[in-house]
């Protein structure tokens, strides 16, 4: 089982460097920032743009794979960020996985003045995203006419390092979002029930509502013909279950059950010194140096 790192982008540079680089040095497989214009409880402190991020994280790593986790379409045109990415799998050397979701209701669609949609519409314009997204980056030139979106001679050359294209691992924690990472994505990404706030459950409750979701995703590769043993299924550890890494064999034992369970991957994310995510970031990367060797073995 691999494990990642979520790494907010709310540190100026220099520290910055220095969590992205730890993250490398402790084992990680992965690590992760998320998108968006500002994040509900902080939307008042420094939140730092995505794709550059994750630039510069690219040029001061040379191992560890990274990635938006995730872009939505409540703020990028597929056509742009396809183009962003294409150039981040270039000065990463094919490092890169691009995590794709719908998008929560709020501040980010607010910011640009957009008219909520009705869910069926949200669905939909995720669909189109998704599949579009997934178009440009597999050819060097893209036409495309939807009810969403537009691209006329989309030109994406020369094309990512990774073939036919980087990875996407889309985030869904319904059917109809479970078949568009079936048929478009190398990973399936979950962290619960979408009402769900963080810790509302206990570790078996979680463990039972990730064990309901798997199957409904084995459900969805079914539909689509898939073959789930050939998609990653990722989940967000510390989205459900705060303080996950508070302790070596609390850590150990959770990703085991997830293993069990089907999964491949288990997300944390790295402690803040208060609030959302909050927690003793050195106790954190005492514990995971010594998990992280136990869990790829699961």
């Amino acid at each position: 089982m691999r494990t990642g790192v979520v790494i907010l982008p709310e540190h100026p540079w220099p520290e910055a460097r220095r969590h992205w680089q730890r993250a490398e040095e402790l084992g990680f497989h992965h690590a992760w920032t998320y998108d968006h214009l500002s994040w509900r409880s902080l939307r008042d402190a420094p939140w730092f743009g995505a794709i550059p991020l994750l630039a510069a994280a690219a040029a001061v790593t040379t191992r560890i794979r990274l990635g938006p986790l995730v872009t939505t379409p409540s703020f990028r045109h597929p056509v742009v960020l396809a183009k962003e990415l294409m150039t981040l799998d270039h000065i990463a050397g094919g490092r890169i996985v691009a995590g794709l979701g719908a998008g929560a209701r709020g501040h980010d669609e607010h910011t640009l003045g957009c008219p909520p949609l009705a869910p069926d519409a949200h669905h939909r314009r995720f669909a189109e995203f998704v599949a579009l997204v997934d178009r440009l980056l597999r050819q060097d030139v893209t036409d495309h006419d939807g009810p969403a979106y537009t691209a006329r001679g989309a030109r994406m050359i020369p094309g990512c390092v990774q073939r036919p294209r980087l990875p996407l691992a889309v985030a869904a924690g319904g059917p109809r979002g479970m078949r568009l990472a079936a048929r478009h994505g190398q990973a399936w990404v979950t962290h619960g029930a979408a009402a769900a706030a963080p810790g509302a459950y206990t570790e078996a409750g979680v463990l039972a509502l990730l064990k309901r979701q798997f199957e409904a995703f084995q459900e969805a590769c079914e539909e689509t013909g898939t073959a789930p043993g050939g998609t990653g299924r990722m989940v967000l550890g510390t989205r459900l279950v705060p303080g996950l890494a508070d302790s070596h064999e609390r850590l150990v034992d959770f990703a085991g059950a997830c293993a069990a369970l089907g999964f491949t991957d288990l997300i944390l994310h790295r402690p803040r010194p208060s609030g959302v995510f909050g927690g003793d970031a050195a106790a954190f990367e005492d514990v995971v140096a010594g998990a992280i060797p136990e869990i790829e073995r699961l």
